[in-house]
């Protein structure tokens, strides 16, 4: 993690027991496993909210998002009446008769005669 190697970690405890003794070295030994569980805790506690926090920012973002492009889609279809697409005709009401459908011209009826 810190990039200790073994011999240096060994090199730390044999000062620590020349310091402090054997007889206060396992009350050390256990505060400071204390001090750091406290500091690991601590640090995860902060790297999860700030990951929450990061990824509310991103939820709002995408709203924000969302709502900016609804709002320019009302403004095209206010600005632009003709390119909205029409409504479906509606449904025939019940009893009537239905409307037969209207024939396309062919090519013939639609050209000019043809002069002599």
């Amino acid at each position: 993690m810190f990039g200790i190697s073994f011999s240096e970690l060994l090199l730390v405890a044999l000062v620590a027991l020349l310091v402090l003794g054997p007889e206060r070295l396992p009350g050390a030994a256990r505060t400071a496993g204390l001090w750091i569980g406290r500091l690991k805790r601590s640090f995860n506690a902060i790297k999860h909210e700030v990951e929450r926090e990061i990824g509310a920012d991103e939820i709002r973002r995408q709203l924000h998002n969302e709502h900016i492009l609804s709002m320019e889609q009302e403004a095209r279809k206010i600005l632009n009446p003709t390119s909205v697409t029409p409504e479906p005709p509606a449904a025939p009401v019940a009893g009537s008769e239905p409307t037969p459908p209207v024939a396309s011209p062919t090519a013939e009826q639609t050209q000019p005669p043809r002069a002599p």
